[in-house]
Order: structure tokens, then sequence, then C-alpha cells
């Protein structure tokens, strides 16, 4: 009996949020897209490393927050901070993160970043990760945002860059 109520639940569901875009409405899946993501990148661990950064810069269209980060490849993933406190420089977790509308955030290695924990694998340069965005909007909409990030030992373009000033 359960499972015959479900799928007539998945397709009001369904129907619902087809009917919302048709009418303008602001939809889960249309504030995702209004979140635009460049540069991300996770960096490679070796053999029995348990944790990673990852980095990217997130562009918001509108005022929203960062209020959560999921991997499978990792038992826990937050977004931390890194900051100078007098002379230490300290790391901590943060609950959220304010993106003003149309300012770029970064996510660098010495700033911002998600810290990715209790990888479950090594994470192999020239692979991908699997990362979840979960955003707030400012009317409390929640929206998910998923990428798949490039494995590397540097920021992309950084080893190129490099090799050109060489040349």
């Amino acid at each position: 009996m359960t499972s015959e109520k479900f799928p007539t639940f998945s397709r009001l569901s369904q129907a619902a949020l087809l009917l919302s875009f048709a009418l303008g409405g602001s939809a889960a899946l249309a504030q995702g897209a209004a979140v635009k993501i460049d540069g991300a990148w996770a960096r490679a661990t070796v053999q029995g490393q348990k944790g990673t950064g990852a980095f990217m810069s997130l562009t918001a269209s509108e005022a929203t927050r960062l209020v959560g980060v999921s991997s499978p490849v990792a038992g826990v993933a937050e977004v931390h901070e890194m900051k100078m406190d007098g002379d230490v420089m300290k790391m901590r977790a943060l609950p959220s993160l304010e993106l003003p509308a149309g300012k770029k955030v970064e996510f660098k290695p010495g700033g911002y970043h998600v810290m990715l924990m209790d990888l479950k694998a090594p994470l192999a340069k020239d692979s991908t990760v699997p990362l979840t965005l979960l955003f707030k909007d400012a009317k409390g909409v929640e929206s998910k945002l998923e990428l798949k990030l490039p494995v590397a030992t540097a920021a992309p373009g950084a080893a190129g860059t490099a090799v050109e000033h060489k040349h």
C-alpha cells in the first residue's frame, strides 16, 4: 500500500515543480543555477591521508548563503575558514557562509575552503570527486548544486603558468 502512494506523491511533486517554473516562481533548481562556480578543484592525497581541501570561487546573482556541503568520498565535509589570529593561523568550521549578490567569494588555500575529512580512499591526481553544495536564499528556499571537481596537486593553471614563465 505504501509503495502505491509514493509514485502518486512523486508525480504530484514533479507537477508542482513544473507548475512553479511555468508560473515564473523561484524553484530550487532555478536558485541552484544562480550561483556560478569557477576554478573548482580538490587537492590530491597520498595513501593514509585522511583529509584534504576543495577550492573554487562562487558568485551568487542574488544574496544567498552556503549552508552545507557533502561528498560521498568523505565521512565529513565542512566549509572552513583559515585566518590569522595575532601571529597564529587558525582554522574553524563555519555553519554557513554569506554569498553577497554579484560578489565573488574565493575558496583558496589559506582562506575559505571545503574540508573533506575521514576520506574513504585517497584522491588520485587526474581523477574527479563529486561535491554537493547546499544553498539557502533570502526567502529560506534551499537548493543544491552538484559538481564534479578535478583532483590535482595545485590549482588549475598554476603549474601551466609556472612553465610558461620559464620559457
